[in-house]
């Protein structure tokens, strides 16, 4: 066997910086000698405890240290959580990046935003192209998924052949364009793939995800029996698919469309400039026009579709839209499945539509853009990897992707279970995890970019909790003596005008800590405040069983 050398010798190395572990922030690096090349750059959406946080962004410190090598960025294909953190992460590291037609006008959507139009160097690819980048060359194949123009990668490096399928599904009969490019996957796969990294989300459902044209014929079944209601449609926003089936039966029954929902009317206005939406003249008209049209020629197409609290259709639920109002007879469709963890906010809006008077449909309106079993055997069964490295899902997905693999007859160990910062040394002789980078999640709060962490977050945590409760006292200089105070202001603990005994006793516990420390001849601020904390958070807790944030501020006068 070859001794392997380190300066990048035989090995490529392939380090996911995100995007394991979870649906969202994908993210990952390969590295051959000086050459570096990044796949996806994704954000993902805050957890629940995550208070106040807009998103979540990829740590991308190992890039930055490296920049030297980084040569571009492929993108598979133009969902959030595959392009969103791009903004944020060219402002750091900034490459060209390659992708297709619809996925760059998307992606020049957010450069513009963020004024980086000028400074970043874009190329539209198209399916059955190749880019010579450093050491690699990246060959682009044509893929289905619930976006248009998805693409998988094979990424060509003297150590071998990398397939990346990206987010796909076999779709036979898409809606638009053509039916995955199963032929390019077979020719490869008789070249010699040496590993693949193939989408895992749907990894645990058995059989095949349904063609995308199945929710079109559902829709015009719902276009027939509602015939003398208003139309309303919650959808993801990039489902330009989706929203063509949508026009295609509104116009099959006369009805005018309007698009509402930031999201929503940017990416039509993208899809229908670059010619991925076809609408029939005169169909779509402005949210200002409608009260010109009776509720049987309406169909409202929004978003909003997973329960988000500033969403169009939630806003709508709440009585809070400006211009829409849900009336007693309107029909509401959920065309998409609750991600999860929005299950909860999804039966909220069910409910509050109900309530309304409106007849809420989700069943059999949404078809998933993600490969089941059936189709994650297709793709391993013509392409014959060495290697299998399930990517893009949380644990059980990947793990379940692992087992179908090895019921395929890939030896257990040539599967992967990475998670995000691994190293994984792959070439013909061997493949190994070698080593960890830094990767974690960046939070992005309003304007802020990482100045909010652990520290914030607990912090914010307790306030939300418990409150907090702040004592104001005044010192002489010099002296030391107690000249006001100490005062007690609580917010969010207890309703003060209630509790003013309570407060009463915590001025008490506040001022006998003072005396303590100044009768000891204490004259250090830091032990002051620390005495006053531990004796008033003592107190507080026998008395309420609550720990509210204590904030203690000596004045010197």
């Amino acid at each position: 066997m070859k001794k392997k050398v380190n300066n990048g010798g035989e090995a490529l190395k392939i380090i996911p910086l995100g995007g394991l572990e979870q649906i969202g922030m994908n993210i990952t690096a390969f590295e051959y000698g000086d050459s570096i090349i990044v796949v996806d750059c994704g954000l993902s959406f805050p957890e629940d405890d995550m208070l106040g946080i807009d998103l979540v962004i990829p740590d991308v410190t190992y890039l930055k240290d490296n920049i030297d090598k980084v040569k571009g960025f492929f993108i598979t294909h133009g969902h959030e959580d595959h392009i969103g953190a791009l903004p944020y992460v060219l402002k750091e590291v900034n490459a060209p990046i390659y992708a297709t037609k619809l996925t760059i006008g998307l992606i020049e959507n957010k450069l513009t935003e963020h004024n980086l139009l000028r400074t970043t160097k874009r190329k539209i690819v198209r399916h059955g192209q190749s880019i010579n980048l450093g050491a690699f060359r990246v060959e682009f194949i044509k893929t289905n998924h619930s976006i248009v123009d998805a693409s998988a990668l094979a990424i060509y490096s003297p150590a071998g052949i990398v397939v990346h399928t990206g987010d796909f599904k076999v779709d036979y009969t898409p809606v638009f364009g053509d039916a995955i490019d199963l032929q390019r996957f077979a020719e490869i796969g008789k070249k010699g793939v040496l590993a693949l990294m193939c989408d895992s989300t749907n990894a645990e459902r058995t059989g095949f995800t349904m063609s995308e044209r199945t929710v079109g014929k559902v829709f015009d079944n719902i276009f027939a029996e509602h015939r003398n209601t208003r139309i309303i449609i919650a959808t993801f926003a990039s489902n330009v698919d989706r929203v063509q089936q949508i026009i295609n039966s509104a116009y099959k029954y006369g009805r005018k469309v309007v698009v509402e929902g930031r999201s929503m009317v940017n990416i039509i206005g993208t899809a229908s400039e670059l010619g991925y939406l076809d609408i029939p003249d005169k169909t779509l008209i402005d949210i200002e026009q409608m009260k010109n049209y009776p509720d049987e020629q309406m169909v409202l197409i929004t978003t909003g579709s997973q329960g988000e609290s500033m969403a169009a259709l939630s806003r709508m639920a709440a009585s809070i839209h400006k211009k829409v109002q849900i009336k007693p007879g309107d029909t509401v469709i959920f065309s998409s499945n609750p991600i999860p963890g929005n299950e909860k906010a999804v039966s909220k809006v069910i409910n509050e539509l109900s309530m309304k008077g409106a007849d809420v449909i989700f069943q059999d309106v949404h078809v998933s853009g993600h490969a089941c079993q059936e189709e994650i055997k297709l793709i391993y069964s013509l392409v014959h990897p060495k290697y299998a490295i399930p990517v893009h899902g949380e644990y059980r997905h990947l793990k379940a992707q692992a087992q179908l693999a090895e019921g395929l007859g890939i030896p257990k160990d040539n599967i992967f279970l990475l998670t995000s910062g691994d190293v994984l040394e792959v070439s013909e002789e061997r493949a190994q995890v070698v080593d960890r980078v830094q990767t974690g999640a960046i939070l992005v709060d309003g304007l802020g970019v990482g100045d909010v962490g652990n520290i914030v977050l607990r912090d914010r945590q307790r306030l939300a909790e418990d409150g907090i409760v702040t004592v104001v006292l005044a010192l002489e200089k010099y002296t030391n003596q107690l000249l006001s105070g100490p005062d007690i202001v609580s917010r969010g603990f207890v309703y003060v005008r209630e509790s003013e005994d309570l407060m009463e006793e915590c001025r008490q516990v506040a001022e006998d800590a003072v005396y303590k420390c100044l009768d000891k001849k204490i004259s250090e601020w830091s032990k002051i405040k620390n005495t006053i904390r531990d004796d008033l958070s003592e107190f507080l807790w026998k008395r309420t069983k609550r720990s509210p944030m204590l904030l203690v501020i000596i004045m010197e006068v």
